[in-house]
């Protein structure tokens, strides 16, 4: 089957993107599935959460998007078995206007992904593509490479609020560039269970889009906001903790809704 690739995108920040991103590529890998992460954020903060050192990152994203690195050279191979990361660096913010005249700079991360693939020996399952927090030609690109977009959404007071230009967005790439995007699923983070209006918003989420709400629920856990900054997924800093069982939960129920013949086994 051809590579699963995600858009982990919402335009708001400190939502659970990259910690999303990290850890669900982790449990996914540790499903025997062959994971690469693409680190779409200027921040690097999915490369860092992954012990990537800068002086590992000569070929980031940057040098893919603009064309002077293969894709295949920019890959790191990560301490997770079946993991593999496209870092980035700081310079990718500078994408944006480097390929304001760019020809086709919409699908350079697409044309890049189709490149990957043909020079991997072993397909990919999953591509996970970290986005940054702003509905930019960095996000555009990642869409239009997607085959699905994949939403971590907070359980907080303002969670639906902005979601509306996210879903523009999304619907706009549809129609001009992307016609097979669709909207995989919205995770829901930083549950809290003794706030009840962590309830209240989950309820409120599902209640306006139903079945697209995956049932695993990401809370609020200090282990997991610890992990980045030993370089690990915090699946491996402390799989026992309350988030990381989230995480292997919520790769479960995605290979459930993805792969169900694989699920089943």
């Amino acid at each position: 089957m051809p590579a699963k690739i995600y858009a982990i995108a919402n335009q708001k920040g400190g939502v659970g993107k990259t910690t999303t991103a990290i850890n669900l590529a982790t449990a996914l890998a540790a499903n025997n599935q062959h994971v690469l992460i693409i680190d779409l954020d200027p921040q690097g903060n999915a490369s860092t959460g992954l012990g990537v050192e800068e002086d590992a990152r000569d070929n980031s994203t940057y040098e893919v998007l603009l064309g002077e690195c293969k894709p295949l050279d920019s890959l790191v191979k990560t301490d997770v078995p079946n993991l593999s990361i496209m870092p980035a660096r700081v310079d990718l913010a500078a994408a944006e206007l480097d390929l304001a005249d760019a020809e086709a700079r919409n699908h350079r991360l697409k044309a890049a992904i189709d490149d990957l693939i043909a020079a991997t020996d072993r397909p990919f399952d999953y591509i996970l593509i970290d986005c940054p927090p702003a509905l930019s030609l960095l996000t555009i690109n990642a869409m239009v490479a997607a085959s699905d977009v994949l939403i971590p959404l907070q359980t907080e007071f303002f969670a639906l609020e902005g979601m509306s230009q996210l879903f523009k967005t999304i619907e706009a790439v549809t129609e001009a560039l992307n016609p097979e995007l669709t909207i995989e699923g919205v995770v829901l983070t930083m549950y809290d269970r003794r706030n009840n209006l962590s309830d209240q918003v989950a309820d409120d989420v599902r209640s306006v889009l139903g079945d697209k709400v995956y049932d695993t629920v990401i809370p609020r856990n200090v282990r997991v906001s610890e992990a980045p900054s030993h370089g690990q997924p915090a699946l491996i800093y402390d799989h026992k903790c309350a988030g990381s069982q989230a995480y292997i939960a919520l790769a479960a129920e995605m290979l459930r809704r993805t792969k169900p013949a694989e699920a089943a086994e």
